[in-house]
């Protein structure tokens, strides 16, 4: 029997149901091996790795020609192999525990697999979307929201903006098909900032119910 560690989730990556009105439009959780080069960095561990096994192979092969190379070298090869097996492994349980979802009023993100924190940011709060496209069509999504609302840099990472410390910004990152999801993201915040906000409001002579801008 498949266990779902999620399964108290009444609709999948939201605390709660969505109101009638609201329609889900797209889930989605990062790329693994995307989050592993762009967050985790492994090409640049790998990069650090092949010059150290190149120069303690050079070594070994200086004092005892291929036999030394292969007998120093080795054993940094074998650590690049473990440092690349956890980096994977942290790249997966960070992306398994992710759902990004966006609605006709709102961007969610359900992350975190120690310490699990759900973001709602409504469209009305959202300044400004910015797209890092990256290979093979993923990219990132970085969300820029108003008012004085702060997040910790430390409780996002890695689904903020990278290098955006001091005003951290929340990120879809690293998902697949990233223009795709840009473009319908865009198109639903028009669309949800376009109509007008109904507020009911108590006139000394009658209640009316009023649209505020």
């Amino acid at each position: 029997m498949s266990h779902d560690d999620f399964a108290f989730e009444p609709v999948k990556g939201l605390p709660e149901r969505p109101p009638e009105h609201e329609r889900i439009l797209w889930q989605g959780r990062p790329d693994t091996w995307a989050l592993a080069r762009d967050a985790y960095k492994i090409n640049w561990i790998t990069g650090y790795f092949v010059v150290i096994i190149g120069w303690r192979a050079s070594v070994g092969a200086a004092d005892a020609g291929l036999a030394g190379a292969f007998a120093f070298g080795l054993p940094y090869a074998l650590l690049w192999a473990a440092a690349m097996g956890v980096i994977l492994l942290l790249a997966w349980v960070a992306a398994r525990s992710t759902v990004y979802t966006i609605t006709t009023a709102r961007v969610a993100m359900r992350i975190g697999a120690a310490l699990t924190v759900t973001l709602n940011l409504p469209f009305r709060q959202i300044a400004n979307a910015d797209l890092a496209l990256g290979k093979g069509g993923t990219g990132t999504l970085a969300l820029e929201t108003m008012g004085e609302t702060k997040f910790s840099y430390l409780i996002l990472w890695p689904h903020c903006r990278p290098g955006h410390i001091h005003v951290t910004k929340p990120a879809l990152r690293c998902i697949p098909e990233a223009e795709k999801i840009a473009a319908l993201l865009s198109d639903a915040a028009e669309a949800r900032v376009s109509q007008p906000v109904i507020e009911r409001k108590t006139s000394p002579v009658m209640g009316d119910l009023v649209a505020a801008e």
